[in-house]
């Protein structure tokens, strides 16, 4: 690891060069991060870069591909942490090597897709703000709240690149209920979020423990928002996203022919135990949608409330 000794701690840049042992396709695995279009935490230009809380502190790392070598810069006080953790992020203790596929739709998007994996950051609390924000409505309205929580009151991230650094625990337990209102963000949300943040500095275990079970010991935190979370957090292969408006339906159907419920998608994952969410992922990254026939549910606007 090389160090840049001019600057200050955020203008201060470190990096690291990686060789995966393994195919690995970078962007759909540090997609899984990016939470909608103009996330303020997150881009795509030059490679990938997002900016994170971490145990030492904000920051930022940029992450592009050359032929084999995988290369990263980080900035700020969380930057060497980034860093040290770039295999872990990018699937090298995934347990992909182990996944038997007992569907041919599944063996075939398997196939086609070596390089798909499943990353760790080992942090929660970025990860559950933005699962939380997700619970129970669109796309749309969790995208933009998200969007105007960071932008109104996440630090600006060190570095180069003008992004965000996701709004801290302590920072949101500090806001008035019109700036939440002007974010639009709902009753039941909000309480789950405040609930949350209070107790961030324990549920940071969870990552250590692999315990989704921590996380749903928060009111209003269930089996989606907790799956959601491991999934990205510690690259849980086996946390699915049960109660999702679209996943069951579209597994189902992929796998059958007829969209189904959660317990016969559960039914059909059976055989995939301990790696059930990476057999949906292969179905979702292979684009195995069930054709829609119903208009769409229209993003509200908790703001005009």
């Amino acid at each position: 690891m090389t160090t840049n000794s001019l600057g200050n701690v955020s203008s201060r840049a470190t990096s690291r060069a990686w060789t995966p042992p393994f195919p690995l396709d970078l962007g759909a695995v540090l997609g899984r991060l990016r939470r909608g279009p103009g996330d303020p935490s997150f881009s795509t230009e030059d490679g990938v870069w997002f900016a994170a809380n971490t145990p030492c502190g904000p920051g930022t790392v940029h992450i592009t591909r050359t032929t084999g070598e995988v290369l990263a810069e980080a900035w700020g006080e969380g930057g060497p942490w980034l860093l040290d953790g770039l295999p872990a992020l990018l699937g090298a203790d995934d347990t992909v090597d182990e996944f038997v596929a007992h569907h041919p739709v599944i063996a075939e998007a398997r196939r086609q897709r070596p390089g798909l994996r499943l990353g760790a950051t080992n942090r929660v609390w970025d990860l559950l703000f933005a699962s939380i924000l997700e619970q129970k409505v669109t796309g749309v309205e969790a995208f933009r709240t998200w969007r105007e929580l960071g932008r109104r009151f996440g630090e600006s991230a060190p570095g180069p690149k003008p992004l965000k650094v996701p709004p801290t625990p302590q920072r949101l337990l500090g806001l008035q209920d019109w700036e939440w209102h002007q974010c639009g963000l709902d009753g039941a949300r909000r309480r789950t979020l405040i609930n949350a943040a209070q107790v961030a500095h324990r549920l940071e275990k969870a990552a250590e423990m692999r315990s989704r079970e921590l996380l749903e010991k928060v009111p209003g935190i269930g089996v989606w928002t907790s799956a959601e979370v491991a999934q990205r957090a510690w690259g849980d292969p086996d946390a699915v996203s049960v109660g999702d408006y679209h996943v069951a339906k579209n597994v189902t159907w992929a796998l059958t022919g007829t969209p189904g419920d959660d317990d016969a998608m559960m039914e059909l994952l059976e055989p995939y135990q301990p790696q059930r969410h990476r057999a949906v992922m292969y179905l979702e990254a292979a684009g195995l949608r069930r054709p829609r026939r119903a208009p769409r549910f229209s993003p509200r606007d908790y703001r005009r409330f």
